[in-house]
């Protein structure tokens, strides 16, 4: 009998880029350098939709969203999200909630939490108090540390009726 409650956890990185904008859980950060990678690199959706396709057992955004594709060059990492969002549902799984820690250095991300929880929880259709966002440095230590690149960490609870 499979449990009505699953489990999921994500883990992205992606390096500092200066000739990129910042997009971080859908939106555009003031920042003097983005984050590199095949899509808009955001990190903090990136990490998110891992640990739902996860929990759901629907493998990875790797899987679904390949940076061999041309489809997903420069690809609105929102668009990803409200993908994972569909596989999600036509599996008869729901969002229970969603807990992310961004790590970086700088920009500070405090200020743009509240913007970023109301798009991604509008995004999954669900209420912002589902959606858990966090901000935190690594105090100097690691890639992260020595300013070359961010890394969020997320999980999220998912749930059948």
């Amino acid at each position: 009998m499979m449990t009505p409650f699953r489990v999921g956890f994500g883990y992205d990185v992606h390096q500092w880029d200066g000739h990129r904008d910042l997009w971080l859980g859908g939106i555009k950060i003031d920042h003097s350098h983005g984050l590199l990678g095949h899509s808009d690199a955001d990190v903090l959706i990136h990490a998110i939709c891992d640990a739902l396709l996860g929990a759901a057992d629907l493998r990875d955004i790797g899987y679904h969203f390949p940076d061999t594709d041309p489809r997903f060059k420069g690809a609105d990492s929102k668009l990803l999200l409200r993908e994972v969002g569909k596989l999600l549902a036509t599996s008869g799984w729901k969002i229970g909630n969603i807990d992310a820690t961004m790590v970086a250095e700088q920009p500070k991300l405090n200020p743009h939490i509240s913007e970023m929880k109301t798009v991604m929880a509008e995004i999954l259709g669900i209420g912002e108090g589902q959606l858990s966002l966090k901000a935190t440095t690594s105090e100097k230590m690691g890639f992260v540390g020595r300013a070359e690149g961010m890394a969020v960490h997320a999980v999220a609870l998912i749930f059948k009726d």
